[in-house]
């Protein structure tokens, strides 16, 4: 009995989605959601940091992780922006793309 694409797609793991994500073109959701808990640790950490450069009270320091938090927030923000432009892709497409669902006889007669 073949499995379906869809039926294939479900039994995906995050990590595996995740991984497809980097390497298909487009974004999935559990990519998304990954990048946005890399960019909330980003987010902590240079907040702690911008708290001991305030601590601190040395100007230059203060200045350049306020650079830094200047950059992440931007770079956040266009990724927001672009996939709201672009939307989600399916992991079942991505999979499709890098040719790892398996492959039925009728679709094959189909394209034909």
């Amino acid at each position: 009995m073949a499995e379906s694409p869809s039926a294939a797609a479900e039994d995906v793991s995050s990590a595996r989605a995740v991984l497809l994500g980097a390497l298909a073109p487009g974004v999935n959701g559990p990519t998304w959601s990954t990048l946005k808990a890399a960019f909330l640790m980003l987010g902590l950490s240079l907040a702690v940091m911008l708290g001991l450069a305030f601590s601190s009270s040395d100007s230059w320091l203060t200045l350049h992780v306020s650079f830094l938090v200047l950059i992440a927030v931007t770079l956040f923000l266009l990724l927001s922006w672009y996939l709201g432009e672009t939307g989600f892709v399916s992991i079942e497409h991505q999979m499709r793309e890098l040719d790892l669902v398996p492959h039925d006889h009728k679709e094959t007669q189909k394209s034909k």
